[in-house]
């Protein structure tokens, strides 16, 4: 098949997206199949040219928004998806490509209708809540980690306070632009040919909030992930500490819930390291409160991938505090791939990944985080059995040819009935 994939993130660097993107582009060409990615780049630089990776050269039609809140989004969402609605048919019938597969809220709205014009499936994968929350994350305030309910107007006068700061009441304005703007994207998924949640969660939360795609098809499939490939790169990996540690990895923002670390470390008494491989707004806030803790914190900032795969290849054990509500996280799939233990927030897509007692530890609060790291750190043979069964898990439900061989039946399936 040839398979046009649009996508907001390529190459990959550090989030999650970027490598779901690109796992779904390898194990496609794996099997066989010539794949085109197209990124839409926004304010690129003058003279800045396209990332190849991996042998992938991404076509990058360039687009601009001026650097002003909602303005901004409004060209990159209602002035952006006719333009590149327009690029991609006309790409599409030039290279007579038989699925169209888009990634991301900038890419999915005009792929789906590109598709459409050229007679071609669609189908979307939704990673995020980025078609039922203006802002993605479902936090409706940041200052009591309280998740929204449900989108309304007079929701969103309190969602909106944080982003816009000081001047808040100056954005109220924006509410009816917000709310079309987040009717116009899951009006045009119900345009797909099928949806892919990623997660359980995703796939409830989008039937319960998203009545527009009720009628369209939604399937709920795992990132794929290149197991062998994680274990190679880690394998050859010396510990970055002779001593046992606990290990962060991720952005420092608040839907991650960060500071939860430290109440956590703090209620289990935790004698060794806790190590953060991230960055983010929260960070200052977490340095604080990591002096003030008297626990031994290293904040190392961003790593390159094989750095930090090395800290989780080594690490006594994975501390996943994300107040969420996660969609399906690639740091809990690479640490089940290596075998290392997990203590998690049981927050959206992780009970896809975490059984709770079999394949990790499970918590709804920051006072439960804490003691199930205290059960990891004072029992060997938990981490070990802990390990060794999300190890065998990931193998047998995520690995990247057995996704992609799901992926792989439902392009035939759409492919057969567009021939009928």
């Amino acid at each position: 098949m040839r398979v046009l994939i649009a996508t907001d993130a390529f190459p990959p660097v550090c989030g999650g997206s970027g490598w779901s993107t690109y796992e779904l582009a390898k194990g496609l060409r794996a099997r066989g199949h010539h794949v085109t990615i197209v990124r839409p780049r926004v304010n690129a630089p003058e003279g800045h040219e396209g990332s190849e990776y991996d042998g992938f050269q991404p076509i990058e039609p360039r687009f601009y928004a001026p650097p002003l809140p909602y303005l901004r989004n409004y060209f990159k969402n209602e002035r952006l998806y006719p333009r590149l609605e327009t690029f991609l048919a006309n790409l599409i019938r030039r290279e007579s490509f038989d699925v169209v597969h888009a990634q991301h809220l900038l890419s999915s709205p005009p792929s789906v209708a590109a598709a459409r014009s050229a007679g071609v499936p669609a189908v979307c994968t939704i990673r995020d809540y980025w078609p039922v929350c203006y802002w993605s994350d479902l936090i409706l305030d940041r200052t009591d980690d309280t998740l929204c309910p449900g989108c309304t107007a007079a929701r969103m006068t309190r969602c909106v306070r944080p982003h816009a700061g000081p001047a808040w009441p100056v954005a109220l304005p924006f509410i009816p632009y917000m709310r079309a703007n987040l009717s116009l994207k899951r009006r045009s998924l119900a345009g797909a040919d099928a949806l892919i949640a990623v997660s359980r969660t995703i796939a409830a939360d989008l039937r319960a909030r998203a009545p527009e795609i009720a009628n369209t098809r939604l399937e709920t499939i795992p990132n794929p992930v290149d197991i062998g490939s994680i274990r190679t790169q880690a394998s050859s990996a010396v510990p970055p500490l002779r001593e046992p540690y606990a290990l962060y990895v991720g952005k420092l923002e608040p839907n991650k819930g960060v500071t939860k670390l430290i109440v956590a470390i703090g209620r289990a008494k935790l004698d060794w390291p806790l190590v953060v491989v991230g960055d983010g707004s929260e960070r200052p806030r977490l340095e604080a409160l990591s002096r003030q803790s008297g626990r031994t914190v290293r904040f190392t900032g961003w790593l390159p991938r094989e750095e930090a795969l090395s800290w989780l290849k080594h690490a006594a054990v994975l501390v996943f505090p994300s107040h969420g509500p996660e969609s399906l996280s690639r740091v809990l799939l690479e640490a089940s791939a290596l075998g290392v233990p997990i203590a998690a927030m049981d927050t959206g897509g992780t009970a896809d990944i975490v059984r709770d007692e079999e394949t990790g530890l499970l918590s709804r609060t920051a006072e439960e985080l804490g003691e199930d790291l205290a059960r990891l750190r004072g029992d060997a043979a938990l981490r070990t059995r802990l390990g060794d069964a999300a190890r065998q898990r990931a193998a047998r439900e995520f690995d990247s040819p057995t996704v992609i061989d799901r992926i792989e039946r439902l392009y035939g399936e759409l492919l057969g009935r567009h021939a009928n």
